[in-house]
Order: C-alpha cells, then structure tokens, then sequence
C-alpha cells in the first residue's frame, strides 16, 4: 500500500516542525484526519507520523494567476504538444511547488493557436477528464479578451462547472494598438474615445505584429490584418463585458481585471464587480484600488527578481507602500516561494505576514473559505519546506486536503 492512499485513509500527525499559525511560528504537532486539520498538538492516537524536524510547515499556497503551463503546452514557438500530458505536468510541477489550488490563466483570445478559444476548449475538457487523475485543485482563471465574442459559449460552460472560475478582463487588443509613443503604463483608459492609435506604418508596430504573429502560428501581415478586423467590434465591447461581469456574478466568481493603467480604467471594471486588481501598472492606479477596498495582486518574479521585466511598479515597493495584497506566480510557479523568501531576508515583513499574500490573501479574495490558513476545521492544505537558515527553501511535501500531492522525503 503506498504513502498516498495512506493519507486518504488513516490520521497523520506531522510532528517537529516549526508552523505558520496565523500571525506566529510555533513549534507544534499537526494531525490530519478526513482531509482536514483535526487538531494542533494533539495526541497521536494511533496515527500515521511523520518527522518533520528542522522544517516549516505552512498552508499550501494558492495561486490566483498562473500561466506558465502554457510552456508545457507550446515548449518552443510554434511547438504544441499533447494537452493531456502537458497539464499532467503542470500538476506535478504544482504539488512540487507547494502550491495546492491553481487557478490556470487560460487566454481565451480571437488570436489564432495557443490562445486561441478551441485550445481553450481542449484545457477545460481535458481538465474535466484529467480531474480523478490530478494531484492539486486545478481551476480556471478565464483571462478573457473583451473583444473574443466567440469565447462566450466556453466561459458559460465553465461558470457551470463544479469548480467555480475566476474571470478576468483582459484588453491586449487595444493595447496591441496603442501608439508606440505613449508608454505602456501611461496608456488611457480602454474605451476612450480619443484613445492614441498606432500607425500600422510604423516599424515598431510591424515589430510588435511580428512577435504577436509567431505565437499564434501565423504571418505577421496576417496577424495584423485580423487584428485591425476585429477593431471594428469595439463599438460592441461594454456590452459584452456588461454581459459576461453579469453571469460571473449569478455564478458567485471573483473578478479581476487586468494590467490596469489608469483609475478610471480600475473605476470602470469595479462597476461590474471586478474587486481584484491584477497587475496594476502604476502607482496611482494602484492607490485607486487601495482607497476603493480592492484586492492588488503583483507577480511573484517580479518581487523574486527585484523588480518587474516591463517597466511596472515593483512588488517589493508596492508592498512596502500597503499596495500589494497578493503575489501570483504569473509565468514561473517556483516564483511564489522564492519571491516570499526573498522578501523575508530582505526584511520587507515578518514570515508569517508575508505567507498570507500566497495563501490566506488569494483565499479570502477568491471566496475560498476553507483553506489558506492553519487551524482545526480547515482543509489539510499544507507544503512541508526544508529551509535552513540563510538558505533558499525547497518543498519536501505538499499535501491538498490530506492527500500526499508531492513527496520528496522520507516517509515513517
């Protein structure tokens, strides 16, 4: 009988490590039963145990948005594998990770190939058939494109389903033509009327067109030419949006929206529920959030790296300001655990505070009530991580509601 029907059907106490309770660490004793938290420094009582001494045991973390498996979909430009077996290992390398509920930010574009919707369809299908197989709570994070209307069969589908979404609102369609003039971060609101347009002359446009092209498999003339079609549905696009934040909302999903550059742009999308601001690209939009009550989420390799690859707020700054509420592991799930640490030994706050931006914060955002944090009652969502003093962490264990979900130490 192996260790992980094990888990499924006998109590485990995990014993000897130091645990993230709330706001302290405590050396304590935890026992598993039934797939919850059944009590802290309780007797073992016939129980399973496992010798954690000289390690950390925390709350598995949650990732509100994640895309790296599209790495194990497309490996190199162009390259699509098989969907089945790249989501198997995008499930393991989350158990190895620590991270016990993903929520896969799945691109649902009118771009042709790997963002394309039909790719769409064939995640959420093989995510349903896949689901007895999967180690860790795989969900989805519908990063819809305003202007995909095709995509609105595919996001009912999945606000149906058994494991609620989460939904958020993503326009690279403008942005895909913004004048190459105005910066990024500074770019108006989505829907202004007066919204500067690039030339489709300039080489910086055939450049952008270029790389777009090369992901969705085709010309870059071609890549353009239906992205200058699809324009003309913009007139169209606040319907839509209303349409879609509407059934989000009779679903009871959380909302986000994404790579915000203005107030008015946060202002808007809060207006139809979305609550979650994700990735803001300036300070003061990201200040709008805060003095609205929203949740602000950064990417965790930016606050790994020390800062962001695009020019945006830095998360380390962000959350030294009270602007940052949660890390996401954006394109890289190693990320989350090393941006914590790196955070941690820069003494940005203590561990226990900055755990809650990978696990209680994602939780309370997402309405996920039952998990995010270590008390009895709760899911037994846990990572086991070696982390010597001074050293960088690594997960040894990861439990998703008391299921061995990845193991790398020894068992007895």
């Amino acid at each position: 009988m192996n260790a992980p029907h094990l888990a499924q059907t006998h109590a485990l106490v995990i014993e000897g490590a130091r645990v993230l309770v709330g706001d302290r660490i405590e050396s304590l004793s935890l026992r598993i039963e039934g797939g919850s938290i059944s009590g802290l420094d309780v007797a073992a009582d016939g129980a399973l145990r496992h010798d954690a001494r000289g390690m950390v045991l925390a709350p598995a973390m949650i990732d509100i948005h994640g895309d790296a498996f599209e790495r194990q979909l497309m490996p190199r430009p162009g390259v699509m594998l098989p969907v089945e077996a790249a989501l198997l290992e995008t499930d393991r390398q989350l158990g190895a990770n620590g991270i016990a509920t993903a929520y896969h930010a799945l691109s649902l574009s009118w771009e042709p190939g790997l963002r394309s919707v039909e790719t769409g369809w064939q995640v959420l299908q093989s995510l349903v058939r896949l689901a007895p197989r999967l180690s860790v709570e795989n969900r989805l994070q519908l990063r819809w494109e305003t202007f995909c209307f095709e995509a609105l069969p595919l996001i009912g589908a999945v606000l149906g389903g058994a494991l609620t979404p989460a939904l958020a609102f993503n326009d690279h369609t403008t942005m895909a033509l913004l004048d190459p003039a105005v910066p990024l971060q500074a770019r108006p609101f989505d829907h202004d009327p007066e919204y500067p347009l690039a030339n489709p002359t300039d080489p910086r446009f055939a450049r952008k067109m270029a790389s777009r092209a090369e992901r969705a498999q085709i010309a870059p003339a071609d890549y353009a030419a239906t992205l200058m079609r699809i324009w003309q549905r913009r007139a169209a696009v606040p319907d839509a949006i209303a349409e879609v934040a509407a059934q989000a909302r009779t679903a009871g999903a959380p909302m986000l929206s994404h790579d915000d550059s203005q107030p008015e742009t946060r202002a808007f999308y809060r207006a139809r529920g979305a609550r979650i601001s994700e990735f803001p690209m300036n300070r003061a939009t990201a200040t709008a959030a805060r003095e609205a009550g929203d949740w602000i989420v950064f990417g965790a390799p930016n606050a790994a790296r020390g800062g962001s690859h695009l020019g945006s707020p830095g998360a380390a700054g962000m959350l030294a300001e009270g602007l940052c509420d949660i890390l996401a592991s954006d394109y890289y799930y190693p990320a989350l655990l090393a941006a914590v640490a790196r955070l941690a030994a820069d003494g940005a706050g203590s561990l226990s505070a900055l755990w809650r931006l990978v696990s209680a914060n994602p939780a309370e955002a997402l309405r996920l009530t039952d998990r995010g944090s270590i008390a009895a009652g709760k899911r037994a969502d846990l990572v086991l991580i070696d982390w010597p003093e001074g050293g960088t962490p690594v997960p040894r264990a990861t439990w998703v509601a008391g299921k061995l979900a990845y193991n790398a130490t020894a068992m007895g």
